[in-house]
């Protein structure tokens, strides 16, 4: 496997490829979710280039940004395993160079649920996205159904833009007790760990509830309780369009459960479909 740091290096192993080009962006630290993206990509394309950078300008806390996993060498194994063909490693000087003055947003999806509980941190995904989009040219990205608001906010970058790449989602893959993969799952105590299983259960508890002719209303605010009863503090839980992300009072095609709530210091998303 390649290991590219510079811009030049980029560059040059994708002057040198033919064939479809799969690249797979991470932050590193990572686990079956991110996996499985690696197998699809390997599955679907010629070659596959994995990103690892963990982009200090989509966090919002300094705090968050120092804490979050890092493992480079266990992360080097997977891909190498994996049979992935180059990774990706750049620095911030790299990525954002002295006198680096542009930003990328997307306005409308980005603004709602994360946006509002995150401010900029859209902006700072869409902007280091849009760099590697442009420096790697891949035929395909793959991104997780986990982060479905940002999946949903790069399909919207990329067709606003022109961007010549399909943006190609992932399901979400889930310990077997049902919480979703995470990174930052790692960071949970042994009791905050135990519990956190409860945030798909309280998501699946209202579908249920919702497919059933419950309303809408009453169901999610029961999961809520749920939720707070096991020591969540919740962002937000809704019942949302899941094109649009706006919150939809009835029941809907294509509608989704999403919840964004903190076990201790650390915050988990997930979502699903109703």
């Amino acid at each position: 496997m390649k290991v590219i740091r510079e811009i030049d290096g980029v560059r040059e192993f994708r002057r040198a490829l033919s064939g479809t080009l799969g690249l797979v962006p991470t932050m590193g630290a990572l686990h079956e979710g991110h996996l499985s993206l690696v197998r699809a990509a390997l599955d679907e394309c010629d070659t596959v280039l994995v990103s690892i950078y963990v982009n200090p300008t989509q966090f919002n806390a300094p705090s968050d940004f120092s804490s979050y996993p890092r493992d480079l060498d266990r992360d080097l194994e997977l891909l190498t395993s994996a049979g992935v063909s180059a990774v990706f490693l750049p620095t911030d000087s790299t990525m954002y160079p002295d006198g680096f003055a542009a930003a990328v947003k997307v306005s409308g999806l980005a603004d709602r649920w994360e946006g509002i509980h995150r401010p900029g941190h859209f902006d700072g995904v869409c902007t280091v996205v849009a760099k590697l989009f442009n420096l790697v040219q891949p035929d395909r990205a793959y991104f997780g159904m986990k982060d479905y608001q940002q999946f949903l906010v790069v399909k919207q970058l990329v067709l606003d833009l022109n961007m010549p790449l399909q943006i190609i989602a992932g399901p979400t893959l889930r310990t077997t007790d049902g919480l979703a993969y995470s990174s930052r799952n790692v960071l949970l105590s042994a009791t905050e760990r135990a519990r956190a299983p409860q945030l798909k259960a309280a998501l699946d508890e209202a579908a249920r509830e919702i497919n059933g002719g419950s309303p809408v209303k009453e169901a999610t605010a029961g999961a809520v309780e749920r939720l707070v009863g096991n020591a969540f503090n919740l962002d937000y839980l809704a019942h949302v369009d899941g094109h649009t992300l706006e919150e939809l009072a009835q029941p809907a095609q294509d509608a989704r459960l999403i919840v964004a709530a903190r076990l201790g210091k650390i915050r988990l998303i997930d979502n699903i479909a109703v």
